[in-house]
């Protein structure tokens, strides 16, 4: 049977395909109701249809209903410069995403945000975690660029009170201001706020303390980056004379409200932190795989019962290849060297794209799973592809042999709002013509310094430095 966006669309229907995802895995012949923006139902098909028989079925045979992926840790406002990083020593925000950011005005904050809301909805994410951008351009503009993409968005405000050389800023301000971002979004179902410090060294720990204990008095999410570069944590160590960890330990800063992305060179004190805190952890395996030191042990941190969810750090905006990586990274990582030939057994991955990525992410009660009283954040996943025949193991098979291309359908807050890639509801294509039109410009007005050469730059070079057939490695900028 061949769908289509409008019977999607059409209110007063049940769906009912080939499989419902839970968190406890696939069920077959289960049905699905939404009403507004909720699952108002969910169960075994023969009894939802009961319960609802004004309602008229819509068969969605070899389709799976599976909840939207959570991206647990994002940068909207970088997508200008996804592959300025490729190639690039490990901490390129000081070279590449500060620049970059801070030349961006209102206009180019809601293209390069859409542009990362686009990107993000299209590989089969339906909440993205963004961690605070340093644009110019104001916040709203990223707000309103992800609420009319339809992508639901826990959106950061950073609460950095440092400077580079050590400088404190007067805090008043600072703290009325998230105080308003956090009071500011009633009116918005799809963005959630956030406060955010970029790194714990860009903030007293009076700032650490105070925004953190903001955002539990509030029920929101307090984001910062941890323990993600030996320089980092060497340069942690040189001014503060404790680890980014423990200064965020020391500032009382730790807790449930916390998410603290990479995590990547951890302490087995520190991860007693993590756990004895309640404090969640956004695993990033691309990142670690593009540009890391290390990789965090996620597999050590479920042992422990610490709470992470999956992100994508701006790298790449694919959910099936997100979770494959999560897996990859584990095993080549620790797995291997220990024979560990399941790590995580797929579920894992899956499991922690999803509802534990919701609860990492303060929304735990809004999304990440099909369940009566969630927002009805979901995706329609085609299952009659060559990936999937024969199918033994459904779960793990989306976690190694799932793709993008499979998603017929994404829908966020009960509204379809792609259709096979492509927006429903506005026009994707211009907005690729807009960026095109402007991204290059913004690119070469920033003060960038890129270490790394353009693939084939680096190509001409290397033959060019050949010696007798024996390579010599292409210079660096």
């Amino acid at each position: 049977m061949e769908i289509s966006p409008a019977d999607l669309q059409r209110p007063g229907g049940v769906l009912l395909p080939q499989y419902v995802m839970l968190p406890e895995g696939p069920r077959p012949d289960w049905a699905i109701v939404v009403e507004a923006s909720r699952f108002a139902d969910v169960g075994p098909a023969a009894e939802v249809i009961a319960r609802h028989p004004g309602r008229h079925p819509l068969e969605l045979p070899g389709v799976l209903i599976m909840p939207g992926f959570i991206d647990a840790h994002h940068h909207l406002t970088q997508s200008f410069g996804k592959s300025l990083a490729f190639g690039e020593p490990s901490e390129i925000f000081r070279r590449i995403w500060v620049p970059l950011e801070g030349s961006l005005d209102d206009r180019l904050v809601y293209l390069t945000a859409k542009l990362a809301a686009l990107e993000s909805l299209r590989g089969g994410f339906t909440t993205v975690c963004d961690a605070g951008t340093r644009a110019k351009g104001s916040i709203d503009a990223l707000a309103a660029a992800t609420r009319d993409a339809g992508l639901r968005c826990v959106l950061g405000l950073l609460c950095n009170d440092r400077g580079a050389t050590g400088e404190t800023a007067d805090p008043a301000p600072i703290i009325a201001r998230a105080e308003q971002h956090l009071a500011g979004f009633e009116h918005q179902p799809l963005v959630h706020p956030s406060l955010a410090v970029s790194i714990p060294e860009a903030a007293s720990d009076a700032m650490l303390g105070r925004v953190s204990a903001l955002c539990a008095e509030a029920g929101a999410v307090f984001q910062t980056h941890v323990n993600e570069h030996l320089a980092s944590v060497e340069r942690s160590v040189v001014a503060r004379g404790l680890r980014p960890l423990e200064v965020l330990a020391r500032a009382a800063a730790l807790g449930p409200q916390a998410l603290v992305a990479h995590a990547t060179l951890v302490t087995p004190s520190e991860l007693a932190l993590l756990r004895d805190t309640g404090t969640a952890v956004s695993y990033n395996p691309v990142a670690s795989q593009w540009k890391g030191n290390a990789v965090a042990p996620a597999l050590l941190m479920a042992s422990l019962g610490i709470r992470f969810g999956l992100g994508t750090d701006a790298t790449r905006s694919d959910g099936f290849r997100l979770m494959d990586a999560a897996e990859s990274a584990q095993k080549l990582a620790f797995g291997l060297s220990v024979g560990d030939a399941s790590s995580g057994a797929g579920w894992t991955w899956l499991d922690h794209a999803t509802r534990a990525g919701a609860d990492a992410a303060g929304l735990e009660s809004v999304t990440g799973q099909i369940r009566a009283g969630c927002e009805a954040d979901f995706l329609l996943v085609d299952l009659d592809v060559p990936e999937m025949h024969p199918s033994f193991d459904l779960t793990w098979e989306l976690v190694r042999l799932g793709n993008r291309d499979q998603i017929l359908a994404v829908c966020v807050g009960g509204r379809l709002r792609l259709w096979r890639g492509w927006p429903v509801d506005w026009d994707g294509r211009a907005l690729l013509k807009e960026v095109a039109a402007t991204a290059a410009a913004a690119v070469a007005n920033a003060p960038i310094q890129k270490i790394h050469p353009a693939s084939s730059e680096h190509r001409r070079a290397t033959i060019a430095a050949s010696d007798g057939g024996r390579s010599v490695p292409a210079p660096r900028r």
